[in-house]
């Protein structure tokens, strides 16, 4: 650690109220509670899963109840309620006979009724499911399979809970049935940032470790809201500020969590709070490029960077400074929504720190520029050698567990295992390896899979958790789309309302095992590239599900006999000893393989002592441009935000961090005072795409800006606006603001009008 940490520390402390009495901040005891009560028939295993199991909420990675930042216990509302979806028993097989009937449910809803049974199909015309064989269903899949082009067959992965291990097989799986077309979540989540540092460091991964938090001069969180989304991140954030470590939030939105927190688990927080961000940088949506660019702008005219490592360590500066040269003041004020003097302050405390941790999240990747907005950060990142040593680092936060090794084990449509591209090399390596040519072709990505399923060019979709109606912009487009595909085959543990969109068809449902349930024990791969081992746990199961890993490789060896030996693993070590092979630096997993193991890779510091893996050796600045966000006067931007959810799961309506319900519009105060709206007020909010009825909560929003709740507000979003390079969905739109009726309204315990 870089500093020395106070023992008790009164100046950080938030509220002098005991255990922040009538303030907003979410109940944690109370968490402990619900959970008991939700895990109630399967206590024991539920407490096995959280002593012994790596945990499978967010990607901060623990064994068990600990880490490897601290010693200390870990627990979080996430982790809590996620855990039911483990312990559930299955539903009754009968419910599905009415198809029509369980889709007037809400997500919330299909998921208690417990878990995935047994096979399912239904065909077109039929009213619902019954059940089908193993057998019969996957010779089903694999008769469809060898009848179409592998072009026309989309493959697709969720990350809540998926380990390395199935990501792996599937891949494989797929690349053996003569496709590319297998996607993940980091997609919609971080693709932008993986695109950002390849192409900047070298690296397509955090640089640091969180260690690298507690004690640096400064952590500067853009576009990231880790209280909501990370909470056990909070616990790093209290020992930093004990420390002495600044944080900084540049952000839409001040974040009511990312200003005070109650930490559960440590006395000090848990009574008295704590004060977690010192400086707000207010900011449009999207406007972080122009405010970015006005900081290294100010950097670059008082010379306060290091021009030692600038001139011997990167390339590009040059460039960069003539780009800025080219931004006026007034230019980058109108966009980013702030002024010269917050950018110079920002710049201010970067001449003041010897380190800096930067920290992102999709707040700076779901945009049509995130990468763009990546390569902004990693310029401030670059200003002073941020990179490659204690306590510094750039680092793309992640919010599942799976959701790091899913691209780099190569359920990705764009790169191979390993996250390298998609070459003559790379490919041949791997045809030799495997004993089956790969194919050389890029596959699509899930967008894309939707829009060919939109205009009936995809056969087969097998969509491995996960729920596009939830997760893409455009629900009905998404649900048109679905509707159109001849053979869906959806792998989950529990019903999602994308499953009930009838059949072209054929729709086959698919039970799968959790990973405390699979023989042999799994991997994940933190935010920190630590690759965690997660053993089995033993408890009760569902006699009829699968792991993922042995669908994808019965699904191919049936489809292909011939290259059956290559898709079929026997046990989970088999594939991570595939990995080991395929992956030179996830060497070591094949080692793993009891409670606690773990390792690394890279170690604590990419790009340590700043050497990079460049052709060049060498860090590349990016002249970033400013984006046109010009927008016709009266208008909103509006931005997508999570509550009381991970992902797209909704946990509970109201936010206990900030007091939103599901349906509130978070508007600047002097936004509602000018359009005459008090708080609760029935609003429509309008966009080229759609529209959505909710009400105003009065909140520290930057003023033109717009906050609602997703996946409620995608309704509002351009499905075709996209990133270039990562193919990232703008989850951000234009909307006009009118009073709405309340006959328009939606009452408390419903989801937010919305029209198209």
């Amino acid at each position: 650690m870089g500093r020395h940490e106070k023992l008790i520390d009164p100046a950080n402390w938030a509220s002098l109220k005991p255990f922040g009495i009538g303030e907003g901040r979410p109940n944690n005891y109370l968490e402990i509670v619900k959970a008991v009560r939700e895990n109630r028939d399967r206590l024991g295993y539920a407490w096995r899963i959280l002593r012994r199991g790596t945990c499978d909420g967010c990607a901060l990675g623990t064994k068990g109840m600990r880490d490897w930042t601290m010693d200390e216990v870990h627990l979080c509302n996430v982790r809590l309620r996620l855990l039911r979806l483990n312990t559930m028993p299955p539903l009754d097989s009968a419910l599905l006979r009415d198809a029509g009937g369980l889709a007037r449910r809400s997500s919330a809803e299909l998921r208690e009724l417990g878990r995935l049974p047994e096979p399912m199909v239904r065909r077109a015309g039929e009213p619902g499911f019954t059940p089908i064989d193993w057998d019969s269903a996957l010779e089903l899949v694999a008769a469809r399979l060898r009848e179409s082009d592998p072009r026309r067959a989309g493959y697709y992965l969720t990350s809540r809970g998926v380990p390395n291990e199935n990501y792996f097989a599937a891949q494989k799986a797929v690349r053996a049935l003569g496709s590319n077309s297998i996607d993940n979540a980091a997609r919609i989540c971080h693709s932008p940032s993986t695109f950002g540092l390849k192409g900047a460091l070298g690296v397509a991964a955090t640089t640091c470790s969180y260690r690298d938090w507690i004690g640096s001069d400064l952590i500067v969180f853009v576009g990231s809201n880790v209280a909501n989304n990370q909470p056990v991140a909070m616990k790093y954030l209290y020992h930093a500020k004990k420390a002495g470590t600044k944080v900084v939030s540049v952000n839409a939105y001040r974040e009511p969590g990312m200003e005070r927190y109650w930490v559960p688990s440590n006395v000090e927080s848990a009574v008295f709070g704590t004060k977690v961000t010192d400086r707000f940088f207010d900011i449009n949506v999207g406007g972080d490029i122009g405010f970015l660019n006005g900081v290294f702008k100010h950097l670059v005219e008082h010379g306060w960077l290091d021009r030692s490592f600038v001139d011997e360590h990167t390339t590009g500066f040059a460039e960069l400074v003539a780009t800025l040269d080219g931004q006026s003041w007034e230019d980058l004020e109108a966009l980013s929504g702030s002024t010269r003097q917050e950018m110079l302050a920002l710049a201010e405390m970067l001449r003041d720190a010897r380190t800096a941790v930067f920290v992102w999240s999709m707040g700076i990747t779901q945009h049509e520029f995130g990468e763009d907005n990546v390569r902004a950060i990693i310029n401030l990142g670059l200003s002073k050698g941020f990179v490659g040593r204690a306590n510094c680092g750039l680092m793309p936060i992640r919010g599942h567990s799976g959701v790091q090794g899913g691209a780099e084990m190569g359920a990705y449509a764009t790169v191979l295992p390993g996250g390298v591209p998609i070459d003559e090399a790379n490919v041949a390596r791997l045809s030799a390896l495997w004993g089956f040519p790969v194919p050389d072709w890029t596959g699509l990505t899930a967008p894309e899979m939707i829009d060919a399923a939109h205009e009936g060019e995809l056969d087969v979709l097998v969509s491995s958790g996960g729920n596009f109606l939830e997760v893409l912009p455009d629900p009905a487009y998404c649900r048109r789309a679905l509707s159109r595909i001849p053979l869906r085959v959806h792998v989950d543990i529990c019903l999602s309302s994308q499953m009930l969109v009838d059949p072209a068809d054929v729709v086959l449902l698919l039970p799968a095992q959790t990973r405390y349930e699979m023989a042999g024990g799994v991997t994940e791969t933190s935010t920190e590239r630590r690759v965690i081992f997660s053993p089995e746990i033993p408890g009760p199961r569902v006699p009829s599900a699968w792991p993922e890993y042995r669908i994808f490789g019965e699904l191919a060896a049936r489809a292909r006999p011939e290259l059956a030996s290559s898709v079929r693993y026997g046990n989970t070590a088999a594939i991570r000893a595939d990995i080991a092979r395929a992956i030179p630096s996830y060497q070591g997993i094949e080692k793993l393989a009891g409670f606690g193991d773990e390792f690394q890779y890279g170690g604590p510091h990419l790009c340590a002592d700043w050497r990079f893996p460049t052709p060049d050796g060498k860090a590349r600045f990016s002249a970033v441009r400013l984006p046109d966000l010009r927008r016709p006067d009266g208008t909103f931007m509006v931005a997508t935000r999570r509550g009381k959810q991970f992902n797209s799961m909704v946990h509970e309506r109201r936010d206990p961090l900030n007091g939103a319900v599901r349906e509130a519009v978070l508007m600047n105060p002097h936004d509602a005072d000018r359009l005459g709206l008090p708080d609760g007020a029935a609003v429509v909010l309008t966009s080229a795409s759609g529209s959505l009825t909710g009400r105003v909560l009065r909140a520290p929003v930057t003023p033109g800006n717009l906050q609602v709740h997703w996946p409620e507000g995608e309704v509002l979003i351009d499905r075709s606006r996209r990133s270039p390079q990562a193919v990232m969905p703008d989850y951000n739109a234009v909307v006009r603001v009118e009073p709405a009726s309340q006959s328009r309204v939606s009452t408390p315990d419903s989801a937010p009008e919305v029209t198209r």
